[in-house]
């Protein structure tokens, strides 16, 4: 069948409302997909751990980008909305909230936890007992331990599907780490493990003492760092890759121009990219999903989505939203396919926009690509 032909315009305010649009299932290629993965429409792999193409980030549900709160009992229709659109992997981290999200996604998934993949985050220093965010990072084995048992009652489980850290911790060995996630795995608390923008030296070593199932960093056609080392780190080891923040906190989705104001607290107004002097020329690539949006009678976030399924097999966009019309949309993107030419004249044209402007602020950034301590 054609896809459904919808307006390119449809987000032109800040997160307005869209429609999902249909199309043939977009068919992985490549050396890590396998072949039990191949031949069930709309999966793929993380390592060995099977979910959707396209998952779900539950961020902003506890608080959204322009600070407002969103409602807990819509969030948990848009959660149990999307396992009905075949959306299998659930992304949240003790960082969001802190606490309240993971408590958000824990109830929502109720009815069926035991179908979904669950992933979650440790890594950065929360107090346990009342929620606050202390300063720094705290990955030291004891604390991760109680870290992981208070998640299991926020998120109502008995075992996290895939747990990340968050952050590596520039006083702890990964091995030290590595050695704990192995004891929990042992404990049943802990199916798989990944990393988060970590350095690659820590992600081998890493994954030398035990296999981390997937790397979790920002990608998209507004920041492609991760294609100049991490992409083929993760292709060489088998690991796969889940892109957080896939439309560029909204951007690629046509709901920023050069009229944009942002609300005190959301982290868009630091963010260098989305600065006056720098949108003009950062907007072509808004202007070049809307055309291709029109081509593929789809819509800007679909036609953004559907360019990184299309660049490896094993990546796994987790697109967040707090509205029902945009999950239906972006999980719409699995259902998206481009012919090789295709693909290589839209890899062309985003190649040849030069994104202006840092991705994240200073004090932020400084938390990337951190290579742990050698262990003495």
């Amino acid at each position: 069948m054609p896809p459904k032909a919808v307006s390119p315009h449809r987000r032109q305010i800040l997160f307005g409302a869209a429609v999902a649009g249909a199309a043939p299932l977009l068919a992985p290629a490549g050396a890590q997909a396998s072949a039990a993965t191949a031949n069930r429409p709309g999966r793929r792999k993380l390592g060995t751990l099977e979910v959707s193409a396209v998952g779900i980030g539950v961020q902003n549900m506890s608080r959204t980008y322009q600070t407002t709160i969103p409602s807990r009992p819509e969030m948990h229709n848009i959660i149990r909305k999307a396992f009905d659109n075949g959306v299998t992997f659930y992304d949240a981290a003790e960082a969001y909230g802190p606490h309240e999200v993971e408590r958000i996604l824990g109830e929502g998934v109720q009815p069926f936890r035991d179908q979904i993949v669950i992933a979650t985050k440790f890594g950065w220093n929360i107090d346990q007992a009342t929620g606050q965010r202390l300063p720094g990072l705290n990955s030291r084995p004891d604390h991760i331990k109680v870290v992981v048992d208070n998640m299991l009652k926020r998120l109502r489980t008995d075992r996290i599907d895939l747990l990340y850290q968050h952050r590596v911790d520039p006083a702890v060995p990964i091995e030290d780490v590595a050695g704990v996630i192995k004891d929990l795995k042992q404990q049943g608390k802990v199916l798989h493990w990944g990393l988060c923008e970590m350095g690659l030296n820590t992600l081998r070593r890493a994954h030398a003492e035990l296999p981390v199932s997937a790397v979790q960093s920002e990608y998209s056609m507004l920041w492609r760092g991760p294609e100049s080392e991490v992409l083929g780190v993760c292709e060489e080891l088998g690991i796969g890759f889940v892109p957080w923040s896939p439309l560029g906190v909204g951007f690629l989705t046509g709901a920023i121009d050069e009229r944009t104001a942002y609300a005190d607290g959301d982290i868009r107004k630091s963010e260098s990219r989305f600065a006056r002097e720098n949108l003009p020329n950062n907007l072509k690539l808004v202007a070049l999903l809307k055309t291709w949006a029109a081509r593929k009678q789809s819509t800007p976030a679909q036609i953004a989505l559907a360019w990184l399924l299309a660049q490896k097999p094993w990546i796994v966009p987790i697109p967040g939203t707090t509205q029902m019309a945009h999950m239906l949309e972006n999980t719409g993107a699995a259902n998206l396919t481009f012919t090789a030419a295709e693909r290589s004249e839209l890899n062309a044209a985003v190649a040849a926009i030069a994104v202006q402007g840092a991705r994240l602020p200073e004090a932020v950034l400084r938390f990337s690509n951190v290579e742990a301590p050698v262990k003495g």
